[in-house]
This record gives C-alpha cells, structure tokens and sequence, in this order.
C-alpha cells in the first residue's frame, strides 16, 4: 500500500474491476452483428452470381457445390454419439467443496477439445457443439468456464455430438489420453462424463466463416 501511494503522490488509489461476462457479451454481440452484415452481402453475392450466366461460372459454381458436403456445408441426418462434459456439482451455497482446486472441479478448454479430437479420429461424418454445426477447422476455447464459439458463448453443461459409426468413435473417446485425464478428474471430483447413442439426429448445415488456404486464377 505505501507505495502504492507513493507511486500515487498520495492520491486515493482504487482498483477497477473489469466484468469479463459484460466484455464477453459485448464481443458476442458485435460477432453476431458481423454475421448479420456478412450474410446480407453473401445474399448479394450469389444474386449476382446467378444473375451471370457464363458457362465457366456455371461449371466453378457446379464444382462448388459438389463440394459442399465434404466441407460441412449442408445439413446431415443420422444416428449420432453424444458427449456431455458437466462441472462438479456445487453446495446449496452455490460453493465448491473446501480445500479443493477449483480448476479441478470444471470442464476446460482441452477437455472439450480432447472429445472433439477423438471424435474426428473416430470417424466423424459431422459435429456440432451446443448445437452448432463445427467442422475440422473449428476453434474452440474457453474463458474461464464458458465456451466461446463462433462468437456465441455457452455455460456447461457442454455437449458435443457426431454423426458416424458409434463404435468406432466410442473407441476413439476410450484411446484418447485427453479423454481418459478428464475421466480421472471425473471419478475424483464428481465431474460430469455421459456418451450416448442417438437413434436419428438432423444437424444444420455450417454457416460459420470458411477460410481459403489457397487460390487458382479461373481459366478465361
């Protein structure tokens, strides 16, 4: 404190704590105003796009589309394996249990990402995170215990579904050492850790931003 106040020239110093949940709210809001503005010139795109009846635009656009189910770009339907990752339970206090770590006691960025990871290596036909389609270059992360996600934020419990061959996955979330680490935090701290199989799932096409990694110059 003194030098703080020293530091200060004796002028009343006060701390001034920053609400994440407002700042995250806020980044929320103008990503979903982004999307907004970002659909409404992609509408224009693609008018004017079909308004041009060029051979060769017609045959990029028909490649285009043959490749939008690859890329996660259409909506897919089918029997599904679904993973739920809960915090550990708190007291009526709303309180975790004394003398414990409370970064032990909830779900973490890595511990979504290890199910995600496994799922892909199991196979995957396509995902979706609290109901959000997601394909293989989807980001996720965490702030805090709240997920971000193509700028929507999510509190647990955090569930991730996959469309594919169960038991392959259902092997794949067994072999993956992320997995079995946050099975072990699960049997000591009460987290949460439930795979089921869903007879029929419907999963929305992506609509999240796709990146080019590379370009060719179109033929004239």
């Amino acid at each position: 404190m003194g030098t703080a106040r020293a530091s200060s020239q004796d002028r009343d110093v006060r701390t001034r704590a920053v609400d994440l949940s407002v700042l995250v709210s806020e980044a929320e809001q103008r990503v979903q105003n982004a999307d907004a503005a970002a659909g409404r010139l992609q509408a224009g795109i693609d008018a004017e796009a079909d308004a041009d009846l060029s051979p060769t635009v017609e045959k990029v656009l028909a490649q285009a589309r043959a490749l939008q189910p690859a890329a996660g770009l259409t909506a897919v339907a089918g029997p599904a394996l679904q993973v739920t990752l809960t915090d550990a339970p708190r007291d009526s206090d709303g309180n975790y249990p004394a003398g414990v770590d409370p970064d032990d006691l909830v779900v973490h960025q890595q511990d979504v990402q290890a199910v995600v990871n496994a799922l892909w290596a199991g196979g995957a036909e396509a995902m979706t995170i609290m109901g959000q389609r997601v394909i293989t270059t989807s980001a996720v992360r965490c702030i805090g215990n709240t997920l971000l996600l193509q700028g929507r934020t999510y509190s647990p419990p955090f569930v991730v579904a996959a469309i594919g061959d169960g038991t392959r996955m259902r092997t794949a979330l067994d072999g993956e050492p992320g997995v079995t680490l946050f099975r072990k935090y699960v049997d000591r701290f009460d987290l949460g850790y439930e795979v089921v199989a869903l007879d029929d799932v419907t999963m929305p096409a992506y609509d999240g931003l796709v990146r080019a990694q590379s370009a060719t110059t179109m033929p004239r």
